[in-house]
């Protein structure tokens, strides 16, 4: 039967050379990822199947341990002054970038400062800060005009856009171009001759890459390659993914599309995980506030009231336990910053409110332009709810039903909708993106430029500046929470429930970490 399935996938995909001898099976692990890579600088896309890429390529100077806690990585460690207003950071020794150059106190700084000119995070920590120093080769100093209470997890931030360090001559590149070469000093290679979109892009053992002692903990430790190849191999089908995973085609896929779950978890040949509840996912609904109707925050309250998180999970036909009832936290429930601020007027949604709410709100019958990604496990299930609701609600939607990548390039457009625009777009963060506030999709790029939607709420600007300086844990959850009941009462991005899609990898690959989005250093295969 194993034989008919493989043979049958094959057919299905002459494109898709899988190599054979068990020299190659043993040596190579193939994953599926949900979405396809596109783009190669982890700076300026916070796409999830870069974020993976990207931690196969490059290397970050502090990661989060699987408690949550920072670790030094590429640094031996660092040392704030009495007064927390500066940091000295020092690099470990023999870093090595992939063409063979050492790691310098100067490249971190450069990568430093042009991932602070994109990322939410980032450009708060250089707002608070007068500059970085380079002392020597491997030591570099960040002086601070004021106090910052988030130095570290600004650093150590395992969100996109992800602080990778990069050689100072490619961060030297504009912020609104990729970087031209895939250079780091991460675990992996990857073989850019060898990309092929459609197909599969292929990553290789580093061998200048020197691990830490520190067993594998999370993001941190040591991340040690026992793979000699990665490859991320494409198949669009969802069934497809499965068949290939039991065959034993393919060894590992990012999530298991809902409807075949039960049929993985009884396969002796197959392992699933499930991530602790901040490595979940939480589903959302992105808003373009630049151009009517949802400009109006009445018909943006109007829009609230059409979603049921309820009914937007069942969709997505998760089994017991993989879901939460109800979270309108939008930090994440289980997260540090979790409360029920503001969640009041959103625990009994209705199309009969919402309709109500669309007629009161001065709605004139607008056209909404939703993008809907249908080859998501995750986006394509709530996205077909959510327009459902949409329609009974009274909304004129004009659904554009695409690959996400070609959504995701869409939803960075501020034409008018009626001009290649947009107005909404389901989305999906995992809970490293929106754990802490001054990195959050729905808070941190408050009257930016930087992120698809534009929202502007002025009241949450001096929200963000204190809980920036506060050093108080409990004062700082307050200004969360008081973050959170700003986010819900102008309605600036809708949340849609807490869940787990899990992952899958073949019993005969192990020590895989559990992180809840896709890291290949650790795991290696084990004969059964």
């Amino acid at each position: 039967m194993r034989r008919i399935i493989a043979t049958a996938i094959l057919a299905l995909l002459p494109a898709l050379s899988f190599e054979a001898g068990a020299q190659a099976q043993g040596s190579t692990l193939r994953a599926v990822l949900n979405l396809e890579l596109q783009v190669l600088d982890p700076i300026i896309t916070n796409s999830n199947v870069t974020r993976a890429y990207g931690y196969l390529v490059y290397d970050t100077l502090i990661s989060m341990d699987g408690e949550g806690n920072y670790k030094p990585q590429m640094l031996e460690g660092w040392e704030p002054s009495a007064d927390q207003l500066t940091w000295t950071f020092r690099l470990r020794p023999g870093l090595e970038w992939h063409d063979g150059k050492p790691v310098t106190a100067e490249d971190c700084v450069a990568s430093l400062e042009r991932w602070g000119r994109r990322d939410g995070l980032g450009g708060r920590l250089m707002a608070a800060a007068k500059g970085f120093r380079v002392v020597d080769a491997s030591t570099f100093v960040l002086e601070l005009r004021e106090p910052f209470s988030q130095v570290i997890e600004a650093i150590g931030k395992p969100a996109a856009q992800i602080p990778f360090m990069m050689p100072a001559r490619l961060a030297a590149t504009e912020i609104t171009r990729p970087v031209p070469e895939s250079i780091g000093s991460g675990p992996y290679t990857f073989d850019r001759g060898e990309w092929r979109q459609g197909d599969r892009a292929i990553f290789r053992r580093n061998p200048r890459y020197k691990p830490r002692e520190e067993a594998a903990d999370g993001l941190a430790g040591g991340k040690v390659p026992h793979f000699d190849r990665v490859d991320f191999v494409s198949l669009p089908d969802f069934s497809t993914r499965v068949a290939a995973l039991q065959a034993g085609e393919v060894d590992y896929l990012e999530f298991v599309p809902t409807d075949f779950i039960a049929r993985l978890q009884r396969d002796r040949n197959v392992r699933l995980i499930n991530p602790r509840p901040i490595a979940q996912m939480m589903g959302a609904l992105q808003i373009n506030h630049l151009h009517p109707p949802f400009n109006n925050p009445a018909v943006r309250r109007a829009l609230q009231l059409a979603m049921d998180q309820g009914e937007i999970i069942a969709g997505l036909g998760l089994p017991a336990g993989m879901s939460m009832p109800w979270c309108q936290s939008i930090f994440m429930c289980g997260g540090p910053y979790a409360s029920e601020a503001g969640t009041e007027r959103l625990r009994n949604p209705s199309i009969e409110k919402a309709r109500e709410a669309l007629r009161a709100s001065g709605y004139n019958n607008e056209p909404v332009v939703l993008l809907h990604s249908t080859d998501s496990v995750t986006l394509n299930p709530m996205a077909l709810v959510i327009i459902d609701r949409l329609k009974r609600a009274g909304f004129n939607l004009d659904v554009l039903a695409s690959d996400y990548s070609s959504q995701a390039q869409r939803r960075l457009s501020r034409e008018p909708p009626g001009r290649g625009g947009w107005n909404l777009m389901p989305v999906v963060f995992t809970g490293f993106d929106i754990l802490n506030p001054l990195a959050h999709y729905a808070v941190a790029y408050n009257c930016g430029q930087n992120y698809p939607g534009w929202y502007c709420a002025p009241a949450l600007t001096p929200l963000l500046e204190q809980f920036g300086k506060e050093p108080d844990a409990a004062k700082r959850q307050a200004i969360a929470a008081e973050m959170q009941r700003l986010v819900h009462d102008e309605a600036l991005m809708l949340f849609n429930g807490q869940f787990s899609v899990p992952a899958a990898h073949r019993a005969d690959v192990a020590e895989v970490l559990p992180v809840g989005f896709p890291v290949f250093w650790n795991m290696r295969r084990v004969a059964r």
